[in-house]
């Protein structure tokens, strides 16, 4: 007697025809995460050209911020941590919308890609703004003189924030947009598989219950 064949046990053309090998899957994310660092290129000039400058004083002796309060440096901070959360919904919304249904490959992309990107946002601004040496930049403004100080990123968990947001809005538009219906409930059923679930001819059946079906009493006799 044949098993019956469930639903999920049907092969499908589709998943034939669109599955992807574990090395096409890797690729993908890899081109991902490559898209996504890319976009670290803008954030870090974005950064360079929004943050406050600080402003230093130097004694002869030692520098000093010459606003002691350090509100600017904090400014820094909190402005790179903006940008990288708006890159990161920027990131997920283009990976959703090109790869909806991309799998973990894409989603690992994700989070590297947006990972990398922050680091080399950071490192960016960072060397295209004002020298980091402090001395170096002290002599050159003289004792007594305010100067614009390198520009730092004295909070390095706001590298954390971009991945954080990708990560967070890829679920939410893949909870709120992505396909809920399997995809074998969407294809027609071979023909076969509904004869495969029929009981073979001449096989026993079950009794029926109508109402002249007549049942043997407990410990009577059999007819």
């Amino acid at each position: 007697m044949t098993t019956p064949l469930s639903p999920n046990d049907v092969p499908h053309e589709h998943d034939r025809q669109h599955g992807e090998s574990p090395a096409q899957q890797v690729r993908q994310g890899l081109l991902v995460a490559a898209a996504v660092a890319v976009l670290g290129v803008a954030v870090g000039l974005l950064w360079l050209w929004l943050a406050p400058r600080v402003p230093m004083i130097s004694d002869g002796k030692a520098v000093y911020l010459a606003n002691s309060e350090g509100e600017e440096s904090i400014a820094a901070d909190g402005t790179f941590a903006l940008l990288g959360a708006g890159a990161g919904v920027l990131a997920a919304l283009a990976v959703f919308w090109r790869l909806r249904r991309g799998g973990i490959a894409a989603v690992l992309g994700l989070a590297a890609g947006s990972l990398v990107g922050s680091v080399l946002a950071w490192q960016l601004g960072v060397w295209l703004g004002p020298d980091q040496d402090l001395v170096a930049l002290a002599r050159a403004a003289g004792e007594g003189k305010v100067f614009e100080g390198p520009l730092v990123l004295r909070a390095e968990a706001a590298l954390l924030v971009w991945p954080s947001v990708a990560m967070l809005a890829h679920l939410g538009l893949t909870a709120a947009f992505g396909p809920e219906d399997p995809e074998w409930a969407l294809q027609p059923m071979p023909e076969d598989w509904t004869h495969r679930n029929q009981p073979p001819s001449g096989g026993p059946h079950p009794p029926s219950a109508g109402p002249h079906a007549s049942w043997p009493a407990p410990g009577g006799p059999r007819h």
